[in-house]
């Protein structure tokens, strides 16, 4: 272990962990969005969302995240579509870890009792409005710790950009190994970092799922 050449590095490397924060930030963010839009429209009473919702979900969850990054970077210019690796990365990874979320927040929702669906629309509460009231306050309970394991997977996950050359992580200790010819040192620290991101948010989920055990 070359302690030396990691103390000489590690400053390189705290810059590309603030990148791979940011993407797993966005990332988490449009995989959320995309989760919360996949599951209403799994669950609508139109068959046309259903159909829809449920073909992103196998495609997107069929093939492999890696796969559908090169598609959209070096695929995309093809039929007019030019991103930055960054941007590409972001929206890959995004959408692919949407499909998860799409049944993670799909379960959640469906895990509720049914009955209390019906007390509420017993009261006259409209289906929206049950929804809004009853079901989703239980079921976002529910899905905290699921969608904590989806992000985790995620922040992991960023190191699939690296073959576009986004500077985070993985491509750093790439870079850096074929300068150094040091590849545990390098892959050392940066699965070290990576650690101490994931065990963070780690800690932020459990904090959330113990502030929605008690309200």
């Amino acid at each position: 272990m070359d302690i030396d050449l990691i103390l000489r590095v590690y400053p390189f490397f705290l810059e590309a962990a603030l990148v791979t924060i940011e993407l797993s930030i966005l990332t988490a963010l449009l995989g959320l969005t995309c989760g919360a839009f996949g599951a209403a429209a799994r669950l609508s009473r139109l068959a046309v969302l259903r159909w829809i919702a449920a073909a992103y979900v196998s495609v997107f969850r069929g093939t492999p995240a890696l796969i559908q990054i090169f598609i959209l970077y070096f695929g995309g210019p093809q039929i007019g579509i030019q991103l930055d690796s960054f941007a590409a990365g972001t929206i890959a990874l995004g959408v692919n870890i949407g499909a998860y979320m799409t049944e993670t927040i799909r379960g959640a929702i469906v895990s509720v009792d049914k009955g209390q669906t019906e007390a509420a629309r017993t009261l006259g509460m409209s289906r929206s409005e049950t929804m809004r009231k009853i079901i989703l306050p239980q079921a976002a309970r529910m899905m905290i710790r699921p969608l904590g394991v989806n992000i985790n997977a995620l922040i992991k996950g960023t190191a699939l950009v690296a073959p576009i050359s986004v500077i985070e992580l993985t491509y750093t200790a790439q870079r850096f190994i074929g300068s150094t010819y040091k590849p545990f040192e390098m892959f050392f620290l940066s699965g070290l970092l990576y650690m101490v991101i994931i065990y963070v948010v780690g800690q932020g989920i459990n904090w959330l799922d113990r502030r929605a055990q008690i309200v």
